[in-house]
Formats: structure tokens, C-alpha cells, sequence
């Protein structure tokens, strides 16, 4: 089987056995596994092994504390909190950038975000979270290592990333952090409902480290529209036959297309990163609307709310990278002048 064949069926399947298992236990945020599943197996890579999942539950965890040390602060003293939120994303964007840590800076953005905003409701609920969100990681590594023996990868070292120049990566960083945090200020009005918001802009906040200017807005803006096209098709499937069994197999159905995309099996002229911002986007569709209808709300009312939401961060992200690129050009611009008057004079 060719490598990219079995890039796509680890991907899909992983991600669609830990969607299965998540929802057979029943947890709280129970699409929270298959994205991490599909996030940390997106990778070419081999799963970590037994002491690496430790290490790494541990690690998760000190970084996703770091928002429970911040609840009391923004609540006691909201403006010291504020600008130590935004350092926090600040360092947690650079730890992505600069050493490459793009899971981990991931999981440092939502503890300082999410965590912090989850514990302005209550400091249980955000432990809660904590430990949802380390059981997710969990039980994504275990459906790695049951399915990465069947399908691995060729013998070799895998391919590194080339990272950015220190200032360009720095300036990634920063652009990254001026999307994210808007959408947690947000989010404090009303925490409980804008949590997938958050866990949008952390997927724009990343995704923005690559994308480059002019292809902004078909990256961020038509990612987003796609997946809440391909989340309204799986809705309609699901609701065939609306069981779990079913729910795998649409998910690995789905899965398997986008995936497909993403590593050009399937031709597109779309990026790899626009096909992963599609999947990703539809799990945070899909995932709180099975939970709405469980819980006897109207998922069709709340997916419209949540998609003129994302709609409206991701505009948001885009005319951010437009101003922010334009404002350090002409500071550039500004400083070549200047630059210039001193040498003629």
C-alpha cells in the first residue's frame, strides 16, 4: 500500500475509533478525543510510546494549570489578569513558532484561554475540563497505538518542519495572539456558550502561523464555510440512523474524503492545512450539536448562532493579518526613510 494511502486510513480510522470510544464512555466533552486524535495523527510520525504518554499527560497538565492560577487573578484583579492572559498566548504562540511545538503551544493557548474562562463560572468546571481534556489526549494515543501497527509508516527518520526566521517567527506570534485574544474577552460575557468559539480561534490562531497573506481569506474564511457545508451533510447522514455505530462510520466516511484531500490523493487546489482547518472545523460543528440534541435543545438554532460566530471570528482573523501586515510594512517603509535621510544627510 502506498505511503499516503496509509497516511489517510490511520488518520481517518484513529480519528473515528476515538470517536466511537469517547462516545461509549459517555464523557462530557465527548468530541474532544477524536480531535486531538486527528490533530496529533495528522503527523508522519509514530505514536509515543507508554513513557512519552505519561510525560506528556504530565507536561499537559502543568500547562493546562496554568489557567486555574489565573482564574482568581482575573477575577480579583481583572486588569493585572488580563495582560498575564495575554502573555501567556503570547509565550504559547512562540513555543509553537520557535521550537516547533505546535500540539503543546496548542494545549498552553487553551489552558491560558479556555481554562481561565471556563473558571470565571466555576473553578469545579474548569478542573472538570482539565480532566476531560487529559482523558481525551489519553484515549486519542491509545486508538494511535491500535491502529498505527497496521498501518505505519516507511522505515526512516520522519521529515522535519523547517522553522521560521527568529523575527518573522516572532511576528507570527504576535499576529497569532491578536486573534486569539479578542475571541477570550469575548468569551467572558458568557463562557459556557462560547467555549467552541475559543477552541475556533485557537484552530485560527495556529492556522494564521502559516498561511500566508494573500491566500487569508480563502484559507481562514473558506475553510470555515466548507466545513460547516460538509458539518450540515454529516448531520443529515447521522440522522438516518442516529446510533453509534453509525456515527463511526459516517465519521470515517467523512474523514477519509477530507483526509484524501489533504494528502493529495484526491486532487485540489486547496493546502493540506485548508483541508485539516476543514475537518477540525466540522468536528467543532458537529460535536456540540449531537450534544444539543441529546440534551433536548434545538441543534439546528444553536449551529446557525455557532456558525455566525465562527463566521464572524474568522472575518475577524482575516482583516486582522490584513491590518496588522499592513501597519508593520509601513513601520518598515517608515524606518527605510529614515534610514535613508540619515545617509543623505
Amino acid at each position: 500500500m502506498h505511503i499516503a494511502t496509509r497516511r489517510v486510513f490511520r488518520l481517518s480510522v484513529t480519528t473515528s475509533v476515538a470517536l466511537a470510544v469517547s462516545y461509549a464512555l459517555a464523557l462530557t466533552v465527548p468530541f474532544l478525543a477524536p480531535l486531538f486524535a486527528f490533530m496529533l495523527t495528522a503527523a508522519p510520525k509514530p505514536p509515543v510510546g507508554v513513557k512519552g504518554l505519561l510525560g506528556l499527560l504530565v507536561g499537559i497538565a502543568l500547562m493546562l494549570s496554568t489557567g486555574l492560577l489565573l482564574i482568581p487573578i482575573v477575577q480579583h484583579y481583572p486588569a493585572t489578569g488580563l495582560v498575564l492572559v495575554f502573555v501567556g498566548l503570547l509565550a504559547a504562540n512562540l513555543l509553537s513558532l520557535n521550537l516547533g511545538k505546535g500540539p503543546v503551544g496548542a494545549m498552553l493557548t487553551i489552558g491560558v484561554a479556555l481554562i481561565t474562562m471556563i473558571g470565571q463560572v466555576s473553578y469545579a468546571l474548569a478542573v472538570l475540563i482539565i480532566s476531560e481534556l487529559l482523558i481525551a489526549i489519553a484515549i486519542a494515543i491509545v486508538c494511535q497505538w491500535v491502529v498505527y501497527p497496521w498501518l505505519p509508516e516507511d522505515p526512516g527518520p520522519a521529515p522535519e518542519q523547517p522553522k521560521p526566521e527568529p523575527q518573522k517567527s516572532k511576528w507570527l506570534a504576535a499576529r497569532a495572539t491578536l486573534i486569539v485574544y479578542p475571541s477570550f474577552l469575548l468569551g467572558l460575557t458568557d463562557p459556557l456558550f462560547y467555549a467552541p468559539i475559543i477552541m475556533k480561534s485557537v484552530a485560527l490562531g495556529q492556522q494564521a502561523e502559516e498561511t500566508q497573506l494573500k491566500a487569508a481569506g480563502r484559507e481562514l474564511l473558506g475553510s470555515t464555510l466548507v466545513a460547516a457545508l460538509v458539518a450540515l451533510a454529516f448531520w443529515f447522514c447521522l440522522k438516518l440512523a442516529p446510533n453509534l455505530w453509525m456515527f463511526f462510520l459516517w465519521t470515517l466516511l467523512f474523514c477519509t474524503v477530507v483526509v484524501a484531500f489533504m494528502f493529495g490523493l484526491l486532487t485540489s487546489r486547496f493546502t493540506p492545512s485548508f483541508w485539516l482547518n476543514v475537518f477540525v472545523t466540522m468536528l467543532i460543528f458537529v460535536g456540540p450539536a449531537v450534544s444539543d440534541s441529546a440534551n433536548g435543545k434545538d441543534p439546528y438554532m444553536a449551529s446557525m448562532v455557532r456558525l455566525a460566530l465562527f463566521v464572524g471570528v474568522t472575518i475577524y482573523a482575516w482583516m486582522a493579518m490584513v491590518f496588522l501586515n499592513w501597519l508593520r510594512d509601513r513601520g518598515i517603509q517608515r524606518r527605510r526613510h529614515a534610514g535613508l535621510a540619515m545617509e543623505g544627510s
